[in-house]
């Protein structure tokens, strides 16, 4: 499980630790950075990182914090990689960026070509974009026109599920979990879509059946994170529920779209979760991982079924949609070098071997108070509680030498897939310990 970047960053002088002043940029700037998801009035001040390697981070003060969660689960490397670091570099020199706007370069063609190949099925019109909320607006704006193209206006709104997240635009907001999810303070701002349960049962299915019969001719598609609902808690469902989300988008007459910007790239244990599930879907999406949690790069792929809607000699039947940075060079120089380590180095071996240490290592969490689950699925590892007092868990784990950011009721693991297996036993050690004093 280790990597030929795995070095443990160099320690700082005996007793320098923990001294030292904030750095000069920390002081100039900390009243003017708006932090994400936080209550700047109340929330910790946050960790100056000077340095990062492989499953570390280096604080200015000269501490290293493993971390558990490769910055929103994007670092599937681990950080500073040498081969995707030359890549960029090489790239930077010869090309940082041009718009794809009657423009191309070799970066994005390779990166489309060798991503149509990894995905099953006909997903082969790879379409880019610079974040994952944008990725799923675009796949959105897709299926929309697609039945427009087709001659059908009113088919305007998207089956999505309760647990789901989807991103922060307005758009991806309106298609998140309105009553437990964080966007429920702008109902009356974002349209209304169908949110409801996943068809787990016999019941659910009956259910999401009569809902699409009933309403087949507004719904412009069902939009699903496979396997694995992310920010909306780490809820895991299995294969079954997205074979019925087949069947029944095929019954109905309606797309399906898969929201893989969690998921893909090895997360759940097989490349993508629609092949680990064994479906295709008609359009997916995939970020974070994409660039090997380097540069921001997402895309949204579709079938040749949804691209043949858009092939047309009428200028209005074009997607009408092109972000500044869509395939940015380094970006995407980036990603064709994480493509090439999934195909030179044993990831998803290593996310097996995490796996079982996962389950493992947060076995005894089963047995103290307040733990209502322990779940793990590829190199994704869960522990729910029934109550959580968030920020003191984060204090206690920087405290044990390590970066863990629970929410919600839920404290997870998503470490990179190179972490080697002592600072894996460090996350997993931290979190029963801390645990147990609650």
């Amino acid at each position: 499980m280790h990597g030929p970047h795995d070095a443990v960053l160099r320690a700082p002088p005996s007793g320098h630790a923990g001294r030292a002043d904030p750095p000069s940029w920390y002081v100039a700037g900390r009243d003017h950075v708006w932090l994400p998801y936080a209550q700047m009035k109340t929330a910790a001040a946050p960790l100056p990182v000077v340095a990062t390697q492989g499953s570390r981070l280096r604080l200015a003060e000269g501490r290293e914090l493993v971390d558990g969660v490769a910055s929103w689960w994007t670092a599937c490397h681990g950080y500073n990689h040498p081969h995707i670091a030359i890549s960029v570099a090489r790239q930077l020199e010869a090309l940082p960026h041009v718009m794809l706007g009657g423009l191309v370069h070799e970066q994005a063609a390779r990166l489309a070509a060798r991503l149509a190949a990894l995905l099953p099925g006909d997903l082969g019109r790879v379409f880019f974009s610079d974040s994952g909320s944008v990725a799923v607006e675009v796949a959105m704006k897709m299926a929309v026109q697609y039945w427009i193209n087709h001659g059908f206006r009113g088919r305007t709104k998207f089956v999505a599920f309760r647990g789901g997240y989807h991103g922060d635009t307005t758009a991806t907001m309106a298609v998140c979990d309105p009553d437990d999810g964080m966007h429920r303070l702008f109902k009356g701002l974002l349209p209304e879509h169908v949110i409801t349960d996943l068809p787990r049962d016999e019941e659910t299915t009956a259910a999401l059946d009569g809902l699409l019969a009933g309403r087949a001719d507004e719904i412009a598609g069902i939009l699903v994170e496979p396997l694995v609902q992310g920010a909306g808690g780490m809820l895991f469902h299995d294969a079954a529920v997205l074979q019925r989300l087949r069947v029944l988008a095929d019954r109905h007459e309606t797309l399906l779209i898969f929201d893989e910007v969690f998921t893909g790239f090895g997360r759940t244990g097989a490349m993508f979760a629609c092949e680990g599930a064994g479906v295709v879907p008609d359009i997916v999406t995939l970020g974070k991982a994409l660039s090997g949690g380097t540069l921001p790069l997402a895309a949204t792929i579709a079938s040749e079924k949804i691209f043949a809607a858009f092939w047309s000699d009428d200028p209005m039947h074009a997607l009408m949609h092109g972000p500044t940075f869509m395939g940015n060079a380094l970006g995407c120089a980036a990603a064709n070098a994480s493509l090439d380590l999934f195909e030179r180095e044993p990831r998803l071996d290593q996310v097996k071997a995490i796996a079982a240490r996962l389950a493992d290592g947060l076995a005894s969490c089963r047995g103290l108070p307040h733990v209502v689950d322990v779940r793990v699925r590829g190199a994704i590892g869960v522990v729910e509680l029934d109550a959580i007092d968030i920020p003191a868990l984060k204090a206690r784990f920087v405290e044990e030498g390590v970066y863990v950011r629970p929410f919600g009721r839920i404290v997870y693991l998503t470490p990179a897939f190179t972490i080697g297996e002592e600072d894996l036993a460090r996350l997993t050690g931290a979190i029963v310990r801390v645990l147990s004093e609650t």
